[in-house]
């Protein structure tokens, strides 16, 4: 593992934590994420001054923003957004930018294999190739145009778990 484990260890039990509850319940709660957040910000402000607080906030910026256009399209929940930021906080820039795009391959993955138990694997890749090309196309208006996905859901704090996981051991 590449990261200290006094950044490791948060980073885990806060993912295990949140992907426990969003298992269970389908909600990750601003209880974990909110600590969670402010915690990972004051860690890398007491070990790393104000450099350690700046990466922290861009880990936090990074890793959440990228989320944030799922949770406004209705892709995800709000919680996922928050968890994803909280994670970022405490790995920080840039290591918080490989844990979001590592997470979001990790939610495709998952994606697909809940597609295909729901026989819907045709319909989830006829559902891409379009959000895709409503990306490209630079269309903007309010979801204007944006294909209807499948409407199947998982717990996508399963991926940010496995995404955060392989950031701890990677090295950007």
């Amino acid at each position: 593992m590449t990261a200290p484990l006094w950044n490791a260890i948060p980073v885990l039990i806060i993912a295990v934590l949140a992907t426990r509850s969003d298992v269970k319940t389908r909600k990750i709660p601003n209880a974990l994420t909110f600590p969670a957040l402010l915690a990972g910000l004051a860690t890398h402000l007491a070990l790393g001054g104000g450099s350690g607080l700046l990466a922290a906030v861009l880990g936090m910026a990074v890793a959440g923003g990228l989320l944030l256009p799922g949770w406004l399209l209705k892709w995800m929940g709000a919680g996922d957004v928050k968890l994803m930021a909280a994670i970022g906080a405490w790995l920080a820039f840039p290591q918080a930018l490989v844990a979001v795009l590592a997470s979001l391959v990790a939610g495709g993955v998952i994606a697909l294999v809940v597609a295909v138990r729901h026989g819907r694997l045709a319909q989830a890749l006829h559902g891409a190739a379009g959000i895709g090309m409503w990306s490209l196309s630079g269309a903007r208006g309010a979801a204007a145009g944006l294909p209807v996905t499948t409407g199947v859901r998982f717990p996508f704090a399963v991926a940010v778990l496995a995404g955060s996981t392989l950031a701890l051991w990677l090295r950007p």
